[in-house]
């Protein structure tokens, strides 16, 4: 079968194919509050998200197998879905033959990344299918304000799939920002915190407990214990959590205390909160400071206050001024995704932002699983200097 690809002004991606049935990937616009135009320093006409949906010749209806064997066709081409997420920062799948998470996981699979394993994680994700597991189980009323994946630790994804099984009526919006813009925006607005920020980096200070701290919160042996066995005395386990912690491979810039008799572990990591996009070399905010500005003042999720604290790299606090800005901002360029059922949604985690609004109804009324993936690791930042502000990604374990 021989196929080719055709990129139209309208950002449609055809897969033309030799079967009689080809399946078209076709663009299509979105409402105003759930797609918009990028700003600086995107290409003018950049659109966030970029939706997409198939279809097929006549009534014939696209099937898994098919939708799988032309993401696989397309990323074979030069990486073509590859080079739309480093454009837009967030692709939509709308229409999709995906009813379950191992449809999601097949589908997730089918961009040729490598799973990402999380190491320290502090929210609560059991496997559901290859690579799938719940996107947040934290309470309905619980804000998750827009932020990078894993910001507040040494490793994290480049890619982030979102699948949409079940959708609220009322509320539940995912936010879709990019990281570029944020950048361009802060450092135009403040830049004496952009020139803070490049110099110091952030010191991010996040506690472990034996016990879940806060509703879909992780415990410590669900971020380290891995390789925890019962009947463990207390030595080993601790042996086996610190060697979890050392393949972040961070040498002083990662530290660790216990107290509490062993029950609680606080970590103390300093990182480049400025990064650059792989394929552009442009500087992008890859942070959570934001949204743990929005926790802090925000009474609702007062559990999650102490949980992980940000501090400029030296150890002093940020002016809250900062922060405050930071957050209007990340509003200002943020729309929010209506989620319809099947839809799935792919995040550059280095260039784009994401989170979680509340929503009226039942708990089980929104359901979304995630699937995380490793790619190219961003790039350091000119304007910070020393090992701490080298990305990496953890060795394997």
């Amino acid at each position: 079968m021989t196929t080719s690809i055709a990129t139209h002004k309208v950002q449609h991606l055809k897969l033309v194919s030799g079967s009689s049935s080809p399946l078209v990937f076709e663009s299509f616009d979105l409402p105003s509050t759930n797609q918009r135009t990028l700003g600086a320093p995107h290409q003018p006409k950049t659109v966030i998200p970029l939706a997409l949906r198939p279809s097929t010749h006549g009534d014939q209806v696209a099937d898994l197998d098919a939708v799988v064997n032309s993401i696989k066709s397309l990323q074979s081409q030069d990486g073509i879905l590859t080079k739309k997420l480093s454009q837009h920062g967030t692709l939509l799948f709308r229409g999709l033959p995906i009813h379950d998470a191992n449809d999601f996981s097949k589908f997730a699979h089918a961009f040729g990344y490598q799973p990402h394993e999380i190491i320290g994680i502090v929210v609560n994700r059991p496997l559901l299918a290859p690579n799938v597991a719940p996107a947040n189980e934290a309470p309905k009323d619980v804000l998750i304000y827009s932020h990078n994946e894993s910001p507040q630790v040494p490793h994290a994804p480049e890619y982030i799939f979102f699948y949409g099984h079940r959708a609220p009526s009322i509320g539940g919006e995912s936010p879709i920002s990019s990281s570029l813009e944020l950048f361009h925006r802060a450092k135009e607005e403040m830049p004496e915190f952009i020139e803070e920020l490049a110099q110091k980096g952030i010191l991010s200070r996040v506690t472990y407990k034996t016990e879940t701290q806060y509703a879909g919160g992780s415990t410590l042996k669900q971020a380290f214990g891995k390789d925890i066995q019962d009947g463990d005395d207390e030595a080993s386990r601790r042996r086996k959590v610190e060697a979890q912690i050392r393949r972040y491979g961070r040498d002083e810039h990662t530290t660790w205390e216990w107290t509490d008799q062993g029950n609680t572990l606080i970590l103390t990591h300093h990182l480049p909160a400025i990064r650059t996009q792989p394929t552009t070399n442009l500087p992008t905010l890859f942070t959570g400071l934001a949204a743990y500005y929005r926790n802090f003042v925000n009474a609702a999720n007062s559990a999650r206050r102490n949980v992980t604290r940000q501090l400029y790299g030296d150890g002093t606090p940020i002016p809250e001024q900062y922060l405050k800005k930071l957050a209007e901002i990340t509003e200002s360029i943020r729309v929010l995704h209506k989620w319809e059922r099947g839809d799935v949604l792919v995040y550059d985690n280095v260039i784009a932002q994401h989170g979680r609004q509340p929503w009226e109804g039942e708990q089980e009324d929104r359901v979304v699983m995630a699937s995380l993936w490793d790619g190219v690791v961003p790039g350091g930042f000119q304007g910070s200097e020393g090992s701490w502000a080298n990305v990496v990604q953890a060795s394997a374990g």
